[in-house]
């Protein structure tokens, strides 16, 4: 019985967003503007006949494939929308499920930190590597999600609304997480855009 945790499709990475997910990528390479599919399942082993089943079904590219033993997760992209929906329609006609069925994504916790100090900034530059630099003063906004692997849609549609900088983007294992920065006034308004997004996490 594999349980569908995550469908998110999203139609345009975000030049951060996609060159973050390319520090961590282990296939290929996601560029800005393409589209994307993140699919997470339960037990992590079903993984990899989803993923032969998705790369067989149109031209998509494989950007990621993580199998842990509870969770597995893949991420599939192109420059031709049609291909990324298409390859979803068909993961969900052999899974035997619809989007509906996905996992409910909950927040596990959301908070906006303003004017941040010195010794904060630098020892979270220091754990985040393959994101950008939080600097003094900066406000922060943290968001964890379950399951992991809608902060990947947050993070994206935070982008799109407001001028940030992505720290850290976490979206496997049990929960995701999401780590952005900037002036007080777009961190707000992106903490507003990654919180309706996980509340209608978008799909193809």
């Amino acid at each position: 019985m594999i349980q569908l945790r995550t469908y998110v499709y999203i139609d345009s990475l975000q030049p951060q967003l996609a060159e973050y997910l390319a520090t961590a990528s282990q296939g290929f390479l996601p560029v800005p503007g393409d589209s994307c599919l993140w699919v997470e399942v339960s037990p992590g082993m079903a993984v990899h006949r989803l993923t032969d089943i998705a790369l067989k079904a149109t031209q998509v590219r494989l950007a990621q494939q993580v199998v842990e033993r509870e969770y597995g997760s893949l991420v599939i992209h192109h420059r031709d929308q049609s291909d990324v929906q298409e390859s979803g329609r068909v993961l969900l006609d052999q899974l035997g499920t619809q989007q509906a069925q996905r996992k409910e994504c909950h927040v596990a916790w959301s908070e906006v930190i303003r004017g941040m100090t010195p010794d904060h900034t630098v020892l979270i530059n220091r754990q985040d590597r393959r994101g950008s630099m939080i600097l003094p003063d900066q406000s922060m906004y943290i968001l964890e999600t379950e399951p992991a692997g809608y902060i990947v849609y947050a993070a994206n549609q935070a982008e799109k609304a407001a001028s940030i900088t992505i720290i850290d983007v976490k979206a496997v294992g049990a929960y995701g997480r999401l780590t952005l920065a900037g002036s007080e006034a777009d961190v707000d308004e992106a903490a507003i855009a990654a919180e309706r997004a996980v509340k209608n996490p978008a799909g193809t």
